[in-house]
């Protein structure tokens, strides 16, 4: 842990304080209800703060844990490659940025309500996925390792689906514009990296087929 402090900093705040103030609202409905996203609210310029406060709270400990673990796998390894304030805007801008849309979509429904930091995560997955796309993962159940970008189209796949037929209070909608928000920020923070990746993705492709 000591050393998930020193070469990422801002990545184990951010986790420690999503897993304290989630568990921390699980038994607090009262103080669940207030840091949900409420685009009603804000799009008449009330609750603003829930942009933020929504992705520190989750439906349940499945999804607490689905997120935090993916997090986890990227996160930590992301700040050393993009830097502190780097990785900090990322995920702050993408935690807002990938509700604009859900903002837009139900700005007149006053019982829409959403939570999660599922457009932030999604924004570091594929960042991540920007600096090594065919880094080897092992995705459970699968018996077998695949590439980060594939990784990264069926979590898109996934996103999808989850979306169109979900009935609960995530926003899987912030998913897919939170991947957007990570590939367009990484880029403009490093321009120089989409050769790299074009490179990284053609001989990789190139290798797995010989």
């Amino acid at each position: 842990m000591i050393e998930y402090l020193h070469l990422a900093p801002v990545a184990s705040f951010i986790f420690v304080l999503t897993l304290i103030t989630s568990i921390m609202a699980f038994s607090n409905p009262e103080w669940f209800g207030m840091m949900m996203f409420h685009p009603y609210s804000v799009y008449r310029k009330e609750r603003v703060y829930t942009l933020l406060t929504s992705g520190l709270i989750h439906r349940d400990y499945m999804h607490l844990a689905f997120n935090m673990l993916s997090y986890y796998f990227f996160a930590f390894a992301l700040e050393g490659m993009i830097g502190h304030w780097q990785f900090a805007l990322l995920y702050v801008a993408s935690l807002i940025l990938s509700d604009l849309p859900t903002l837009a979509k139900h700005k007149n429904d006053y019982h829409y309500h959403s939570l999660g930091a599922s457009g932030a995560i999604s924004a570091v997955v594929f960042s991540f996925i920007m600096y090594q796309p065919m880094v080897m993962m092992m995705i459970i159940p699968l018996p077998i390792q695949i590439p980060a970008i594939l990784f990264g189209v069926l979590y898109l796949v996934y996103c999808h689906f989850a979306s169109k037929y979900s009935r609960d209070n995530i926003n899987h909608d912030a998913h897919l514009f939170g991947a957007l928000c990570g590939v367009a920020i990484t880029l403009i923070l490093n321009p120089g990296l989409a050769p790299v990746f074009v490179h990284s993705v053609s001989e990789g492709v190139r290798s797995l087929l010989h």
